[in-house]
């Protein structure tokens, strides 16, 4: 099995890496910024479309709010990026908000956190890839048609891509994320030249239809709650900037200083496409509806079933460039794949944190591993199947599943800031500089605004998105909670258990008496190599057992045994029913009942095979017992293994593979004929 797997495991995710060149798969700025905040900056691709959505329940005469509402995630997002700069300086480790929830404001608090950031990691994937499928879906209908299918091919190719390595993924990903960013500014820059300099009428593709509001003429707190609504979905953009605090030790060295340009650079970016995503789609007039079929009309009258709504920024291209037009298809197309590559913030933030929390003993060890290619490969395969499970519940429909979004991360934003309070007070009370406390001040007065306002931010999301699917990430952070709180209780109880106690004396563990047994079935070479294995282990007492099922096989085993002259005891336990298992665990029950002191030693000949399906044929009464035994305490097995003729096949096989070189493993000829270094010696 091993041979059927390693050709095409090298093809698809690259040759091992030896773990001492762990340096150099470290980022530079220009890779790290697609790799961590490809996630930020491709929401601006769907967030404006939220805000627009949620004010069409109102009417068209509600999208004159819709500057102020980017004016309010503008300042959340410069209040955010302010506050993680201070994050990446001071925790440059790598666990984010959960290392600073947990240093500063206990155990519970970044158990929390690490719970909505998964939450949140899992619906960034899910979001990207279907905001991504339905982008792509208004240029090529089969991939609107088989949304679901293609979504998880993409996840699947993702998860490809990730497993190849973090710096590999990257380079991958670093060109279709800097055109979508060049795309986005020339269309702004054009946008801003054809309706100021040349006085041109842009219209969107749905400018002359008209919107039929849900609820006319909302006022007072029910305007107020839809304002909130809409806010709250246009939060989206922020989604992703945690993931630069968790992935500092990513970085090439200076790491935090690096970090923290990275950040900066990303808010300037996702502020300045979002908000001018939000002018130009005023200035063409689109407009968006939540059930467009029934409330979007034309010429009085619904558009239908068949109407297929397209995201703002692909209204906005259109007018803009043309529908069709050559920079038209380039930002669709460069659209569709960032947001597909939107996922891979995730891809970076969920198996580095799920490492961290493994390393804390809150998850599984294996998720501590790096996989062939230096990357946590355990947890990007946990991450992609999480994320494919939830586009096949919600039909890959990012409206529905963008209402689950952001509670996680504002909840995790929330907390690290009055994490972060606490961490500047502590330092306050034993730093003398002057110059040092006034930068600490200063950086604590940032992360008390921000604690502040993202704090509010997340009572306005639970407020207004509780009902609407925000439940279901509540319950996704609690069951995680609840999983990891239960791993971690498991984790402390074996260890406990298993402690070596240094005040006990060694005669405490040592058993009285070793009782030794060996199973036999029949004499043959296997039986007689276990019988010699056992007489070397100088036991206190040795016996050999056989189940009798077979009248005729048992007296027959006793003749041998007798003509033979094997000097072993010989006990035949009778099994009137025909079980084999259940009479050997049986006496073995009764020996450790009559000694509880005494230590039974089951030795077990077994057959050693060359093919996966001779394993079907030989052993299986020696699996039933082993695991069986393995929950008795006091009981040892021990497999006496015999080679048969065709595991000498395996065994050249075996050789065959260490010999094999994957493609593009051998770059300097086989070492036998490589060029030996000097031993300094003349």
């Amino acid at each position: 099995m091993p041979k059927l797997t390693d050709v095409p495991k090298r093809i698809l995710i690259g040759r091992a890496l030896r773990s001492d060149r762990l340096g150099e798969t470290l980022l530079p700025k220009r890779i790290a910024l697609p790799v961590f905040a490809s996630d930020p900056l491709s929401s601006v691709a769907y967030a404006p479309g939220e805000v627009l959505l949620v004010l069409s329940i109102a009417g068209v005469s509600a999208y004159h709010f819709s500057p102020w509402i980017a004016v309010a995630v503008v300042v959340l997002m410069f209040t955010v990026v302010a506050s993680y700069r201070q994050n990446v300086h001071a925790y440059p480790s790598g666990g984010g908000d959960y290392e600073v929830a947990n240093t500063n404001l206990g155990p519970r608090a970044g158990l929390t956190v690490a719970s909505a950031l998964l939450v949140d990691y899992v619906l960034t994937v899910a979001v990207s890839i279907a905001s991504g499928v339905e982008n792509l879906g208004s240029a090529i209908p089969f991939v609107v048609e088989h949304k679901v299918f293609c979504a998880i091919a993409i996840i699947i190719l993702l998860t490809l891509m990730n497993l190849r390595g973090v710096k590999e993924s990257g380079k991958l990903f670093a060109i279709p994320t800097y055109v979508f960013v060049a795309g986005v500014f020339i269309m702004i820059a054009w946008g801003a030249f054809k309706g100021l300099v040349l006085d041109d009428t842009m219209k969107a593709p749905t400018a002359d239809f008209e919107i039929k509001a849900e609820h006319q003429g909302l006022a007072g707190f029910a305007l107020v709650f839809l304002l909130l609504r809409a806010f709250s979905s246009g939060c989206a953009a922020l989604t992703g900037v945690e993931a630069i605090s968790n992935g500092v030790p990513a970085f090439r060295k200076p790491k935090s200083k690096n970090a923290a340009t990275t950040l900066a650079l990303m808010g300037g970016l996702a502020v300045t496409m979002f908000c001018g995503i939000i002018a130009l789609a005023m200035a063409t007039d689109v407009k968006m509806a939540e059930q467009p079929a029934q409330d979007l009309l034309s010429n009085g009258s619904p558009v239908g079933e068949s109407y297929v709504q397209n995201p703002v920024i692909s209204q906005v291209a259109a007018a803009v460039f043309g529908d069709g037009t050559f920079f038209f298809v380039v930002l669709a197309a460069a659209t569709a794949l960032v947001l597909f590559l939107a996922a891979n913030t995730a891809y970076n933030g969920f198996p580095l944190l799920g490492s961290i929390l493994a390393q804390d003993r809150y998850l599984p060890r294996q998720l501590h591993t790096r996989g062939d290619r230096l990357a946590f490969s355990n947890g990007i395969v946990l991450l992609a199947g999480a994320a494919v499970l939830l586009i096949w519940l919600y039909g890959a429909d990012s409206t529905k599943l963008i209402q689950l979004y952001i509670v996680g991360v504002f909840v995790s934003f929330t907390l690290s800031q009055t994490g972060m309070v606490r961490h500047w007070n502590r330092h306050l009370k034993t730093e003398k500089d002057q110059a040092k406390r006034r930068h600490m001040i200063r950086s604590r007065a940032i992360n008390t605004f921000g604690a502040f306002f993202t704090g509010l931010v997340l009572v306005v999301v639970l407020a207004t998105k509780f009902t609407h699917g925000a439940w279901v990430a509540l319950l996704g952070m609690v069951i995680f909670y609840g999983t990891m709180t239960a791993i971690r209780r498991h984790y402390d109880r074996v260890s406990e258990e298993i402690a070596a106690a240094e005040e006990r004396p060694d005669d405490y563990v040592r058993p009285s008496r070793v009782h030794s047994i060996v199973l036999v079935s029949k004499i043959h070479k296997p039986t007689l190599r276990a019988l010699a294995y056992a007489k070397l282990m100088r036991s206190d007492k040795l016996e050999a057992i056989s189940i009798s099922v077979d009248p005729a096989e048992t007296k027959a085993l006793k003749d041998e045994w007798e003509r033979r002259g094997i000097n072993v005891p010989l006990k035949i336990l009778d099994s009137p029913y025909r079980e084999i298992t259940r009479p050997a665990i049986e006496y073995v029950k009764g020996l450790r009942r009559e000694s509880p002191r005494d230590v039974v030693s089951v030795i077990i000949p077994e057959y050693v095979v060359g093919h996966w399906y001779e394993h079907l044929l030989h052993n299986q009464s020696a699996l039933r017992l082993k695991g069986r035994l393995l929950f008795t305490p006091g009981v040892m097995v021990t497999s006496v293994p015999y080679q048969l003729v065709s595991s000498e096949a395996a065994k050249k096989r075996a050789r065959k593979r260490q010999e094999w070189n994957a493609p593009g493993s051998v770059r300097r000829g086989p070492v036998d004929e490589r060029p030996k270094e000097p031993t300094g010696k003349s």
